[in-house]
């Protein structure tokens, strides 16, 4: 094979690499991370959009406080993202 041609193909997968995989990584640690730091009373979003407060933590669960109830919805359906920005704003 021509090393141009190798080159090439190196470079094209190290910025996949770079630009796909790395990040999609560290989001997946920084989701892992918030999850095991949730507590009672942390305010949090739903990856549909709702929010409310934590109310009780199981294993795999959580019960949302809500302004019309509370839900019970799994660990991960918490959009991480969105309930940092919004702890965030105090």
């Amino acid at each position: 094979m021509n090393p141009m041609l190798i080159a090439q193909l190196v470079l094209m997968i190290g910025v996949f690499y770079f630009l796909i995989i790395m990040p999609k990584n560290k989001k997946i640690k920084l989701e892992k991370e918030f999850l095991t730091h949730l507590k009672t009373g942390d305010k949090i979003i739903t990856i549909a959009g709702i929010h409310g407060k934590v109310s009780e933590i199981a294993e795999t669960t959580i019960v949302m406080e809500t302004m019309s109830g509370k839900l019970k919805i799994e660990k991960s359906s918490i959009s991480a993202e969105m309930s940092l920005k919004l702890n965030e704003k105090k």
